[in-house]
């Protein structure tokens, strides 16, 4: 007896259709190559997992910087819209306009298309007499050199002696003019 037993029918044909000899060196000759490819697939898969991920955490890292940057350069422009609202408020600008020697305005007329003039215009009161500066003069002190320096952005310039409307420029005191902001 040779050890194999004797198949009959069905099993008999299939077993035909197998080489001789069992066919075990020959399968396990052609596993390796596959294994070595699903081996290497995995690898490629895992290392491509790898730098998909460390491209992932760079771009968070990048998105954190851009925004703390921008919560910085919002916080900047919200400080100085409030400085822009403070120097256009209306009791900011009566001020500014007293500092520079004007006053407050008659009644108006007006002109009709016709040319007739509609309504009393007056003259502005006049209680004292207001310093009125040459434009030279705001600009640059008495020894002729510019000391007026640009204020860096984000910052208020220092705070400046006022000019009094009813004080008398002298030959030995020139008024200290005071710095308009936005210009």
């Amino acid at each position: 007896m040779s050890g194999k037993p004797e198949l009959k029918g069905r099993a008999a044909r299939l077993a035909r259709l197998l080489p001789p000899g069992g066919g075990g060196g020959r399968g396990q000759a052609a596993r390796a190559p596959f294994v070595l490819l699903v081996v290497l697939l995995l690898g490629g898969g895992l290392i491509g997992l790898l730098v998909l991920n460390s491209a992932l955490s760079e771009g968070s890292f990048q998105l954190d910087d851009l925004k703390q940057e921008t919560k910085s350069l919002t916080d900047e422009e919200q400080a100085l819209q409030r400085d822009i609202d403070a120097y256009s408020a209306p009791r900011a600008l009566q001020r500014r306009a007293r500092e520079l020697g004007m006053v407050p305005g008659g009644d108006p007329a007006f002109l009709a298309p016709d040319g007739t003039v509609k309504g009393a215009p007056s003259a502005a009161p006049t209680g004292t007499t207001p310093l009125v500066l040459a434009p030279e003069a705001l600009t640059a002190p008495p020894g002729g050199a510019a000391t007026a320096s640009p204020t860096p952005v984000g910052t208020r310039p220092p705070p400046a002696p006022s000019v009094t409307p009813t004080a008398a420029a002298t030959p030995t005191q020139s008024p200290i003019p005071t710095p308009t902001p936005g210009r």
